[in-house]
C-alpha cells in the first residue's frame, strides 16, 4: 500500500531528478550560438514545498495547492561565483513574483532559493510585476528595474483588460533584501527600461522603450535613450531613439532592450527583441546591435535580421512564436551565455562567446529595407565565395 509519504517521496525524487538531469549541446549550430536539449527551468522546477501542502492532516490527498503555470524573461547576474537567474515567475493565479534560482555552471542544476523575493510595493501597489533587468552598477548596487502593472482605471466601465505599465526600480547588496525607489516617471508608458552598467557624463543612463499604450507602441519610435541625476528620484526628462522601428523587418511593431549591454573593445553589445504582426499574432524574436564604447546611444553596427528565433517546441506555449531575453552573462573566459523564454512558458540557455557575437555584429550585412537591397548583398556573397571554391 502506498502511503502519503510515499508519495512525497515520489515527489521530491522527480523533482530531484529533473533539477540534476544534465544538460546537452545541441550539435546543429550556426555558427555564432549553441543552443540546449533542456530548458533550464519550467514550473516543475519550482520547489515542492512551494506547490504542495505537505501536512497529511491539512492535504490528505496531495493535490497542489498553489499552482505554478510558467518560468520566463529572467533577468541574469554572475555573483559570488554562482550564475543566478531572478526569474519571473507566473502563478496559476496569472499573477507574476520574483525567485532565484542558482546554479553552479549556468546550464543547468538551477535551483531556486527556498522564498521567493519580497518586494516592497510603490505608493500605488502593482497588481503585476515581471521581467527584471538586473545590473551591477559602477555604483556598488545591484539594480532590478521590472514593469510594475496596473489596471487603467480611466477605461470605460467594464474594460478589464485595459492597464497601464510604468518601470519599477528596486536595488539590492545580496537578493533577499530589496530597496524599492520610487517608480520612473516618464511622459510615456514604460514596459522595457534597462539601466546602463557605467555612469555617462556622471550621471545614470537608461535605454528606454516610449510607448503610447500598454500593448501598442503608437508614436513611440524605437529603443530611446535618457540621462537621469537621480536613480532615487528616476524621471525622464530627455530622451531620444538610438535604435528604430522599420517598416517590413523584425522590429516593425515594436522592439525593446533586452539585458544590459556587454562591454567590449570594439563597442557595447546589446542584445534586444523585435516584433512584428503576422498571421498568428505577434512573433518576437531577439536581435543585436552595437554602440561605441564612446558613447553608448551611437549606434555603430546593426546586423539585418533575427539572431534567434522560436524552433522547434520553443514555439508552443502560454504565447506562441514567441523568443524574449532580458539576462545575458558575459564570463571571464569570454563565455557568454544568453538565457531566453519561449512562448511566455520556460526558460532556456544558448552559448556563444563575446568575440563571436562582436564578428557577427561587425561583419554581418545590415538591412537594405528592399527586396531588391537584399539580392544585391546575396549576389556580392556568392560571387566571392564561387571564386574561392573554384580557385
Amino acid at each position: 500500500m502506498t502511503t502519503f509519504s510515499d508519495k512525497v517521496r515520489e515527489l521530491f525524487n522527480k523533482h530531484e531528478e529533473l533539477i540534476t538531469r544534465p544538460n546537452i549541446p545541441l550539435e546543429d549550430s550556426n555558427g555564432i550560438y549553441t543552443r540546449y536539449q533542456y530548458p533550464v527551468l519550467t514550473a516543475a522546477h519550482t520547489p515542492v514545498f512551494w506547490r504542495y501542502d505537505l501536512d497529511e492532516c491539512t492535504n490528505p490527498y496531495l493535490m497542489e495547492r498553489i499552482g505554478m503555470n510558467a518560468t520566463l524573461n529572467s533577468g541574469a547576474i554572475k555573483w559570488n561565483g554562482r550564475y543566478l537567474l531572478v526569474v519571473r515567475v507566473e502563478g496559476a493565479d496569472r499573477k507574476s513574483f520574483f525567485a532565484v534560482a542558482e546554479s553552479p555552471n549556468g546550464i543547468d542544476n538551477f535551483r531556486f532559493w527556498d522564498y521567493p523575493i519580497t518586494m516592497p510595493e510603490d505608493v500605488v501597489p502593482a497588481t503585476n510585476v515581471y521581467d527584471m533587468r538586473l545590473t551591477a552598477h559602477e555604483d556598488g548596487w545591484i539594480y532590478g528595474i521590472f514593469c510594475a502593472e496596473r489596471h487603467d482605471d480611466s477605461a470605460p466601465a467594464g474594460d478589464l483588460s485595459a492597464a497601464t505599465a510604468t518601470a519599477a526600480i528596486a536595488r539590492t547588496k545580496d537578493f533577499k533584501t530589496w530597496e524599492r525607489l520610487p517608480d520612473l516617471k516618464s511622459k510615456s508608458q514604460q514596459r522595457n527600461v534597462v539601466l546602463h552598467p557605467e555612469f555617462v557624463d556622471g550621471k545614470y543612463a537608461l535605454y528606454t522603450r516610449p510607448q503610447d499604450g500598454f500593448i501598442d507602441a503608437g508614436s513611440g519610435g524605437g529603443i530611446g535613450w535618457a540621462l537621469i541625476d537621480d536613480i532615487t528620484h528616476a524621471e525622464v526628462k530627455d530622451e531620444r531613439i538610438i535604435d528604430q522601428r522599420y517598416y517590413h523587418t523584425i522590429k516593425e511593431v515594436k522592439n525593446g532592450e533586452g539585458p544590459h549591454p556587454i562591454k567590449t573593445p570594439q563597442g557595447w553589445l546589446h542584445l534586444a527583441h523585435g516584433v512584428r504582426g503576422c498571421a498568428a499574432g505577434l512573433r518576437y524574436v531577439l536581435y543585436m546591435y552595437m554602440t561605441a564604447l564612446d558613447d553608448p546611444s551611437r549606434l555603430i553596427a546593426s546586423p539585418a535580421g533575427a539572431l534567434m528565433v522560436p524552433e522547434g517546441g520553443e514555439r508552443v506555449g502560454d504565447v506562441s512564436n514567441v523568443l524574449f531575453s532580458n539576462g545575458w552573462i558575459a564570463d571571464e573566459d569570454g563565455r557568454v551565455l544568453i538565457y531566453y523564454a519561449s512562448s511566455d512558458t520556460r526558460m532556456h540557455v544558448a552559448v556563444s562567446t563575446v568575440d563571436k557575437l562582436v564578428d557577427y555584429c561587425l561583419h554581418t550585412p545590415s538591412d537594405g529595407f528592399r527586396s531588391s537591397a537584399l539580392v544585391e548583398t546575396l549576389k556580392k556573397q556568392i560571387e566571392k565565395n564561387l571564386k574561392l571554391m573554384n580557385s
